[in-house]
């Protein structure tokens, strides 16, 4: 799985997306013609004007050359101090192995790499899987707003970080089967890969017992560290360097 910025290229593949991922979550409130409306209005013919603006980021999530999600987001104020998660999308045939979360963790890293001290999340108030979802990983209901889909009125949720450690370090656990085995994944524990970032897993989700490294590429803890800190994938290859405190001993 790779977790990606979007492209041109990307286009048709977020709009079917989008729309499937709506279609199977949205109908109990949202009427077919409203979806396809809003797809269209929202990933239309000037949707690749957004995939190009340098205050929104879209990412994608690509499983075997195949997109099956992406998230929408924004860098608001004047000095794009929040960051806005507007809309997270896994297709429904792929919602399983903690995709989505995956992205969420993806697409904050994203965000803040950017410059956002803040990150906010929108969400349906009707969505109840999608409250769940950042309820569960890391962020609390700060209010409330009104959005427009189609000729309608709806209200959004607003979500921000609440799972703070001592260090500032986002608490996002995540529980994780890797070989039969449960391991509970800390997404605010991540070291820099050359591919995707590695993140600390524990045997419990107290985090009392620190167990292996997660790689973020292929979510595999089948890793190796020598003595200098580097790290490798034994399964994709993906490797951590040494931090500046093992190599200042090379």
């Amino acid at each position: 799985m790779e977790i990606r910025e979007a492209t041109d290229d990307d286009a048709e593949a977020i709009r079917s997306t989008a729309h499937e991922s709506l279609n199977s979550t949205y109908t109990a409130f949202l009427d077919e013609e409203t979806i396809d409306d809003a797809v269209q209005q929202w990933y239309g013919e000037s949707f690749t004007d957004d995939i190009t603006d340098d205050r929104v980021l879209f990412l994608v999530v690509e499983r075997d050359g195949e997109v099956i999600g992406f998230s929408q987001s924004e860098l608001v104020g004047q000095q794009a101090s929040t960051g806005h998660l507007l809309w997270l999308h896994i297709h429904p045939d792929h919602r399983d192995g903690g995709t989505g979360v995956r992205l969420l963790v993806r697409t904050r890293e994203a965000l803040l790499e950017e410059g956002a001290s803040e990150i906010q999340c929108f969400v349906l108030a009707d969505n109840e899987g999608g409250n769940q979802f950042y309820r569960d990983h890391g962020f609390e209901q700060a209010g409330q707003r009104d959005v427009d889909i189609g000729d309608e009125t709806f209200t959004e949720n607003v979500y921000v970080e609440s799972d703070h450690e001592a260090d500032g370090s986002w608490g996002a656990i995540d529980e994780v089967t890797v070989d039969d085995e449960t391991i509970y994944v800390s997404y605010g524990e991540a070291a820099r890969g050359s591919k995707s970032p590695f993140y600390t897993a524990y045997r419990t989700k107290d985090q009392r017992e620190r167990y292996a490294w997660f790689c973020g590429n292929c979510d595999s803890i089948d890793n190796a560290m020598d003595a200098m800190g580097r790290i490798e994938c034994n399964n994709c290859g993906n490797r951590r360097k040494a931090t500046r405190w093992d190599a200042s001993y090379l």
